[in-house]
């Protein structure tokens, strides 16, 4: 049996009590840190706490060689990703793999990004297409994420923007902004909002982008959110964050 396990937003406290129970029980169990990262934790604190020791795969383990997936047709072995499972598609494909060599799978799910986006007081039915920012090389600029915020915009929704992640490199919020100002020179007026360490330490900030982008979001991973047409509720909810 294959067991994808999520490990939650933050740290090793996240994980539930039933992913925990199943991965002391499995025979192997493996972590991954390519598509997610828990900032609030450790390999070592989640070593800890399964009580065993959590080889760590690469990107290549996960799309390429997936060798260790053949342990799951005797074993039991589970895999540690951060958020919950299959909302990356790379989880999607290690199941569908799984099956094709006849292996059981079982996915122990928990808190994702996209949901917790709702402590910002936005709908979550009112999002439209997400979008990853990612960092601008001298000759790579992309700006295909900038076309999901104009659709969505014109249909009135919400975007949600991830930020890229590049090794111990993680965008902030305001070089996002600063991305998406190069885009288009208009986008400092508009209202956005900023969530950083999301399950953890929280930050929560709403106001104009030229202004975020003045301002210091601190340590951890990132988020930025375009909202759309606001209701009366999302209204009086964002006024708590309004950074003036």
């Amino acid at each position: 049996m294959l067991y994808l396990i999520g490990l939650g937003l933050w740290d090793e406290k996240d994980i539930t009590v039933k992913g925990l129970e199943i991965a002391k029980k499995c025979d192997e169990v493996y972590l991954e840190e390519y598509t997610s990262v828990l900032k609030g934790s450790s390999k070592e604190k989640l070593e800890e706490l399964v009580g065993k020791e959590l080889p760590l795969l690469a990107r290549e383990d996960l799309e390429q060689d997936t060798a260790w997936m053949d342990e799951a047709k005797e074993k039991d072995v589970a895999l540690l990703v951060g958020g919950d499972p299959l909302v990356c598609t790379t989880h999607a494909d290690l199941l569908m793999r799984a099956w094709e060599k006849g292996i059981e799978t079982r996915v122990v799910h928990n808190a994702s990004i996209f949901s917790a986006v709702a402590e910002s007081g936005l709908q979550i039915y009112k999002f439209g297409k997400t979008a990853t920012v990612t960092f601008w090389e001298e000759n790579f600029r992309p700006t295909s994420f900038y076309d999901a915020v104009k659709e969505n915009s014109a249909r009135g929704l919400h975007t949600l923007l991830l930020l890229d992640i590049k090794g111990e490199r993680q965008m902030t919020p305001s070089e996002a902004i600063g991305v998406l100002t190069e885009i288009d020179s208009s986008f400092g007026g508009r209202e956005v909002v900023a969530m950083s360490r999301v399950g953890g330490d929280t930050g929560i900030v709403f106001g104009r982008a030229a202004e975020l982008a003045e301002m210091d979001h601190g340590t951890g991973l990132h988020i930025l959110i375009v909202p759309g047409e606001l209701h009366v509720m999302e209204k009086a909810f964002l006024s708590h964050f309004r950074k003036d």
